[in-house]
């Protein structure tokens, strides 16, 4: 992940009249100094701070505040907003595209009017560029987050798709879980299949950044089996499956009550690292492809690795092509 600080000299403007003694109005609304920080494939912070002066007269309620950005130069409110609450401004911005250059400014409403600050533009990485955070378990090398991108490696871009129409999907697509930027981002089994259109003659995408690949069934049976060597089911013994407790996040499951699962203390999880993140409140279960078709209905099912919330094992299972599931990646 680069690090890369843009200085952002933003606006400062007045408001002319008087107060009721008839002294001229200072107002001065200034958004400081910001910064563009972690800039990756897919996403960007933005950094600042808002402070008002006034002088002799009452200061305008403030409507709106934030950052807008786009593609094109000058972005307004008509583009694409982030709303941030507060003096001290920190958010990230997600799901944009790969190899793009984006332009931002800070701006603030109140019945004074609309005001911007001065422009900044970064550019996104190549997804052949980019350093993924992992952890390796023996003999393979596997990602520590689940897979967030929006293009396959050679930026073709992978088509959000939200509604009814996602169950009438061939081709690959994502979407947020419940449509909800702040969860996790999830893919159908053709995204990670590379099919990124309805053409049985157009050769696949590769889904995963240079140098990584999905997992195929063997490959997450050899993670099992080094765990389970390797003293991390629950109980410490080194035989048998029981190792989801020790994969899974350290919070957010819907709480069980069978020792060793991951619904079940949840605070000791995760002693493997391999940190099954839920993304969101109460989970039941969470879907990991496998870059296999399901054996057992091949032409419907995608095959799939599952973590339970009350099951002590990681399993395999079938999800159907179109379902929605997360992403990890192995080293090649």
């Amino acid at each position: 992940m680069k690090k890369i600080l843009l200085p952002l000299t933003l606006l400062i403007f007045a408001c002319s009249g008087s107060d009721n003694e008839g002294n001229p109005c200072i107002y001065e609304p200034t958004l400081s100094t910001e910064t563009v920080t972690d800039i990756t494939v897919n996403s960007a912070t933005l950094n600042g701070v808002i402070s008002v002066v006034s002088e002799n007269c009452e200061v305008p309620n403030n409507t709106e505040q934030g950052f807008v950005y786009s593609t094109e130069i000058q972005p307004t409110l008509d583009d694409i907003k982030v709303n941030v609450n507060g003096t001290s401004i920190s958010t990230s911005i997600l799901g944009l595209q790969q190899n793009t250059t984006y332009y931002v400014r800070s701006f603030l409403t109140n019945n004074l009017g609309e005001f911007y600050g001065n422009e900044v533009s970064f550019t996104t990485d190549l997804l052949i560029n980019i350093t993924l955070p992992s952890i390796v378990f023996g003999t393979q090398e596997w990602t520590k987050e689940n897979a967030y991108h929006t293009t396959y490696r050679d930026g073709t871009p992978i088509p959000e798709v939200t509604g009814s129409q996602w169950q009438n999907l061939t081709s690959g697509a994502w979407c947020y879980y419940d449509n909800d930027p702040t969860k996790p981002r999830l893919y159908n089994w053709y995204a990670v299949m590379g099919i990124h259109d309805t053409d049985p003659n157009t050769p696949n995408k590769e889904f995963a950044p240079e140098g990584w690949h999905v997992p195929t069934d063997a490959e997450w049976t050899t993670l099992e089996n080094y765990l389970i060597a390797n003293g991390y089911n629950y109980d410490g013994t080194t035989t048998g499956n029981k190792i989801a407790k020790s994969m899974a996040s350290t919070s957010g499951w819907f709480p069980w009550n069978i020792v060793g699962t991951p619904g079940n203390d949840q605070s000791s999880n995760n002693s493997s690292g391999f940190n099954a993140v839920t993304g969101y409140v109460n989970t039941l279960q969470i879907y990991f492809w496998a870059l296999n078709e399901y054996s057992s209905n091949p032409n419907n099912y995608g095959s799939v690795r599952v973590l339970d919330n009350k099951y002590v094992n990681l399993f395999g299972s079938g999800l159907p092509k179109f379902g929605k599931a997360n992403v990890r990646l192995v080293r090649n």
